[in-house]
């Protein structure tokens, strides 16, 4: 690639606006790599490359003409294929779905091309943002998964064919795949990112999330999709902060709760190792390390959170698997089934735990900045049948707080890890500003070794 094209979204935005690169450049690299890597790769379900270049050539004009739609104005990206795009194929990886044309763009989209971003077309995802694999695969050794639900977001992200993605979290599905593939993954609060018109999985567990190469290029990503919409009901009233002068405003190194218990006890030898060089590193930085405790026993908040998103899962999907059960993949069909015979009274205590364990971390995370511990357990597994171990990321999207996936290295295989970092509900500027921190105190960058 060329070096305009290795900067970042915010970079590039710049490099747009000044008259030093176009846009339609720009979308004709991006396309020219998914047309030389996806074979292998698999990230993308859906490239309307026709509809980009329209979209681009149009850009052009109004920066010609004086105008600037907003802060990603001539930027690609993807959209995570949940999202309802008009006249685009929308088949959240499903044979159910495998003809569906919304009519509408869901919000969030309509968010992003608002703000001058060019969708390239849909990422691939597990069927229906579960537990049955996408035909993706992880960039950095084929033969590896690159997580999920989000996977062909953090593949195409990670190979450099587009700036950002759009997704969606209900367990891990957002910092997992960001994790595997060397990626910023966020997780901001629940009901910080409009869910209108996206496929659910779990209506009071399912986020709206951002990929990108950068906390920088997250920062400015979010800044667009944030904020309250009246079509969605779990949407936040509260107000949208400046996500990307936050960065910069903090002065002092942070104070980060180290989780130890729990994380250390289930991840591996290699992922405790580099854990604690990162947080010595971090020390050395000048950050305050303080080592605290799990608010709430984590193994009860799995099986709660399991609880909530099997019977929500299969309410949804009630109608539709009672009449064509066979186009559901395996493990699709079991979770609905184990939500037909999951009682009210576990749902409910299921969701009062929620509950309690929301509260007992807002006091653990009032003392610090925010929370740090690996973001998995390994990094991404050998094979494609299985997306990985979702339990480091799912306390936190159960509690509804924001968390981010910051890259710190490469274990001895060549395999991305990452950091994982939790902050305080509707605090995604302090959690921004402490992980932009982390980033430029550790100056890993990650480039993986297909498209080179």
């Amino acid at each position: 690639m060329t070096a305009w094209s290795e900067a970042g979204a915010a970079e590039t935005a710049a490099l747009i606006y000044s008259g030093k690169l176009s846009p339609r450049d720009l979308v004709e690299v991006c396309l020219r790599r998914i047309e030389a890597l996806d074979d292998r790769l698999r990230a993308w379900a859906t490239v309307d490359r026709r509809a980009a270049l329209d979209t681009a050539r149009m850009l052009e004009r109004e920066l010609e003409e004086g105008g600037q739609r907003g802060p990603l104005h001539g930027i690609p990206v993807g959209v995570k294929d949940v999202y309802y795009t008009a006249g685009m194929k929308t088949s959240a990886g499903s044979k159910v779905y495998e003809n569906f044309v919304p009519e509408y763009s869901a919000t969030a989209v309509q968010r992003l091309e608002g703000a001058g971003a060019i969708v390239l077309g849909k990422t691939e995802c597990t069927e229906f943002a579960a537990n049955d694999p996408a035909p993706t695969r992880n960039p950095w050794n084929l033969d590896h998964t690159p997580g999920g639900s989000s996977s062909g977001s953090a593949a195409a992200v990670a190979a450099h064919t587009c700036f950002a993605t759009l997704d969606t979290q209900t367990a891990g599905d957002v910092l997992r795949p960001a994790a595997y593939t060397g990626v910023v993954g966020l997780k901001p609060s629940y009901g910080r990112i409009s869910r209108h018109g996206a496929v659910p999985v779990s209506w009071t567990l399912d986020t709206g999330g951002v990929m990108a190469r950068s906390v920088e290029d997250v920062a400015l990503t979010l800044g667009v999709l944030a904020g309250h919409d009246p079509k969605d009901p779990s949407s936040s009233p509260r107000p949208v902060p400046d996500y990307s002068g936050a960065l910069r405003a903090r002065r002092n190194p942070p104070t980060l709760g180290l989780l130890r218990r729990y994380y250390y006890d289930r991840a591996d030898n290699e992922i405790r190792e580099r854990t604690d060089r990162v947080v010595e590193l971090l020390r050395g930085a000048g950050a305050r390390i303080e080592e605290v405790e799990p608010p709430e026993d984590l193994e009860l908040v799995y099986a709660a959170h399991r609880a909530v998103v099997f019977s929500e899962c299969a309410a949804y999907h009630q109608e539709t698997f009672r009449q064509r059960p066979e186009d559901y993949g395996p493990k699709l069909r079991e979770l609905i089934e184990l939500g037909q015979v999951t009682s009210a009274v576990s749902y409910i205590q299921a969701q009062r735990l929620r509950s309690r364990f929301a509260r007992r971390l807002a006091e653990t995370l009032h003392e610090v900045d925010a929370l740090i511990t690996p973001t998995t357990p390994t990094t991404a597994p050998k094979g494609l049948s299985a997306t990985g171990d979702r339990r480091f990321q799912l306390p936190w999207t159960f509690a509804g707080v924001p968390a981010i996936n910051v890259p710190s290295g490469l274990d001895r295989s060549g395999l991305p890890f990452g950091i994982q970092l939790v902050g305080a509900l509707f605090a995604e500027d302090q959690l921004l500003a402490t992980a932009y921190w982390c980033e430029k105190a550790l100056g890993v960058d990650l480039n993986p070794p297909i498209g080179e």
